[in-house]
């Protein structure tokens, strides 16, 4: 890919100066050109990320802001796919239906390594919080010499290093397809659209006399739609036993009961964006919606975990007391699936939600 690609327009970076209000019609409307100046803004921070991913990734040293490149340009891919997604009538058509599975794509091969990390820290906590011992194997699958006496000790120490070895081998994949992925020419040729998105957006013919508020709202309604088909009245229940019977069966489809709410958080996720697009990035924060984000978030991770877990409990020749802890650790995950759906309740029905 040309270098020209990878130097972001200096007049319209991201972040690094006061944004201008978004372009308005006669009556006060924000139209196509905020919509715009918003794809232009994120195009730019999205090669911004990715410059300063080659430069960090081949540094010594440099992973840890190699990292922190990774995630903004997963989070730039996201709000220009969101964009197209909820504005599609805006945009050129063809275009936009190219664009969107191309950086959803991007987006998700890039947050499985950073996936595989968390779900292996936050089942190797929960084990030595349900064990009672700080003595589990770590990430690199080093055990200590000693360890606290515990209910689960014996057989939690294996699940541990059960867990370590599978999560640990998945990251390691996941690493290696997205640097695949970072090299081919699928996401050079989507790295080359970006680059012409930062400096011009394909918008249909009308959108310069379009108001954004209704397409917004409608994210809100789709947004207020979802969460009135969920299970409230189940999720104000401290325990949810059929979802434990599910994960420990045979079976390894993915929980049912868990696909509306990961819905719920996609559509929350493009409400906030609509808003971003409305306010040119400076949209005012809602602490009701912040709220039942972060608690979606929690129930996302909380419910990938216990599949993680139930997946090493069907481990073939494993301990018993391997696959009693493995158990135990999936329904305490469960628990944190049901705990999370509560406060999504809880923060939710504090108010309607408001349409940005």
């Amino acid at each position: 890919m040309a270098q020209q690609h990878l130097d972001p327009p200096t007049s319209s970076v991201a972040g690094t100066a006061p944004r201008a209000p978004a372009p308005l019609d006669e009556g006060g409307a924000p139209i196509g050109d905020a919509l715009a100046g918003y794809l232009r803004a994120q195009a730019t921070e999205f090669l911004r990320s990715l410059r300063q991913h080659r430069e960090t990734g081949a540094a010594a040293g440099g992973a840890g802001e190699s990292g922190d490149a990774a995630r903004s340009l997963r989070r730039s891919a996201r709000r220009i796919s969101g964009s197209l997604h909820t504005f599609r009538p805006l945009l050129e058509a063809d275009w936009s239906e190219r664009m969107r599975p191309e950086l959803a794509w991007l987006s998700g091969t890039l947050a499985r390594e950073h996936a595989c990390a968390a779900r292996l820290e936050r089942l190797l906590g929960a084990l030595n919080r349900l064990s009672g011992t700080a003595a589990l194997p770590a990430q690199g699958g080093r055990t200590p010499a000693a360890a606290k006496p515990g209910h689960l000790t014996i057989g939690a120490a294996k699940a541990g290093a059960l867990l370590d070895r599978q999560l640990t081998l998945a990251r390691t994949r996941a690493h290696s397809a997205a640097l695949q992925a970072l090299g081919s020419s699928r996401f050079h040729a989507v790295a080359d659209s970006v680059a012409v998105l930062a400096s011009e957006v394909p918008l249909a013919r009308s959108a310069d006399k379009t108001d954004l508020r209704p397409l917004a709202a409608a994210a809100a309604d789709r947004l207020t739609d979802a969460v009135g088909a969920l299970p409230l009245v189940v999720a104000g229940h401290p325990y949810n036993a059929e979802a434990l019977v599910h994960g420990l069966a045979a079976d390894t489809a993915p929980q049912p009961q868990d696909a509306p709410w990961h819905q719920v958080r996609l559509l929350m996720r493009l409400h906030r964006y609509a808003g971003e697009v409305l306010h040119q990035g400076e949209c005012p924060v809602d602490t009701r919606l912040l709220g039942a984000g972060k608690a979606l978030n929690r129930h996302r991770d909380a419910a990938e975990a216990a599949a993680a877990a139930a997946s090493a409990a069907r481990t073939p020749r494993i301990a018993p007391a391997t696959a009693y802890a493995l158990g135990v650790l999936h329904a305490d995950q469960r628990h944190e699936v049901e705990a999370a759906r509560f406060a999504f309740q809880q923060a939710w029905q504090k108010e309607a939600v408001r349409t940005p």
